[in-house]
């Protein structure tokens, strides 16, 4: 099976839409798990259009401000609904 590059009379299209919400998801998911400074093993990432919502439990105020920052770092993401919780 070959599979052709998809362009219109030789050039790239040009996509008007948001990213689709599962690979958004994962964009922010990855940045979490990878910050150094942040236990996000009980956040959930959520998103709506380009509204990422971060919800679950997290380990301080702190944590939950730093895991806003990526997620807001994330190329896509316009808005943060933080509904993060800590003890």
């Amino acid at each position: 099976m070959v599979f052709k590059e998809a362009t219109f009379k030789g050039e790239k299209p040009e996509h008007a839409e948001p990213p689709h919400p599962a690979w958004l998801e994962a964009q922010v998911a990855d940045a979490l798990s990878v910050a150094g400074d942040v236990d996000a093993s009980d956040v959930t990432v959520t998103c709506k259009g380009r509204r990422i919502i971060l919800s679950g439990s997290i380990g301080s105020a702190e944590e939950a401000e730093r895991a806003v920052i990526i997620a807001a770092s994330v190329k896509e993401v316009e808005e943060i609904d933080n509904r993060l919780a800590w003890p």
